[in-house]
């Protein structure tokens, strides 16, 4: 069953989980919101909200080479004490952001960075390509609302599949970090470059290269 934007904003309301997390566990759930308050609770969603407003201006800026030196990141991780900042947990996690960013290339940490301008650019992108495949205009624009919810997934680090596990996302791995370490946690920011970016060269799986290179 198609669950409703309403049930989205009340479950997240009531629990302070994030909006995909909230969607995903309705989904889950048939819609039951308290059957899907319960979830969030299992996998340490709703206690993770409630750290999300603390403030964490503590953690690392960690770095990743890719082999050989042909791509390099620096991601800011950040958090709220310089001992959880130290612990091993912590910085194992930051060095997976930096792998991911290396693999998968995300332009924006989260969705709400993207450009208002960027946005009704592929909007309306998506909209031609979708009336040039001969789609009825009335449902172009659910069509377009799905697929701007693609580009979210492959621009938008949080909403992206987490390498070493594609059946969660990063958003669910920060939040489940949140609630073993117990302090907020955020990604802040981050700079990826590749060698020879913006020049013309084959294209290479990044994601199977850093995975080899991590013997993952």
């Amino acid at each position: 069953m198609a669950v409703s934007a309403a049930a989205v904003k009340e479950l997240r309301e009531r629990t302070g989980a994030g909006m995909l997390d909230c969607k995903k566990a309705l989904d889950e759930t048939g819609g039951d919101i308290d059957k899907a308050i319960a979830l969030l609770r299992e996998k340490g969603l709703a206690a993770a909200a409630n750290k999300a407003g603390r403030i964490a201006t503590e953690g690392v800026v960690e770095s990743y080479i890719h082999a050989g030196g042909r791509i390099g990141v620096l991601v800011e991780v950040n958090c709220e004490t310089d001992f959880v900042a130290k612990t091993d947990q912590f910085r194992e996690f930051a060095r997976d952001i930096a792998m991911q960013i290396a693999a998968a290339n995300p332009k924006f940490v989260r969705r709400e960075e993207v450009p208002a301008d960027e946005l009704e650019k592929e909007k309306e992108i998506l909209k031609n390509q979708a009336l040039n495949e001969g789609k009825p205009e009335k449902i172009v624009e659910k069509m377009v609302e799905g697929r701007i919810s693609k580009y979210y997934e492959e621009y938008c680090l949080m909403e992206q599949s987490f390498i070493k596990d594609p059946d969660k996302t990063i958003s669910e791995l920060l939040n489940e970090k949140i609630s073993k370490i117990g302090e907020n946690i955020s990604i802040r920011r981050f700079v990826r470059y590749e060698l020879g970016e913006g020049l013309e060269k084959k294209v290479d799986n990044f994601v199977e290269e850093v995975m080899a290179q991590a013997k993952l």
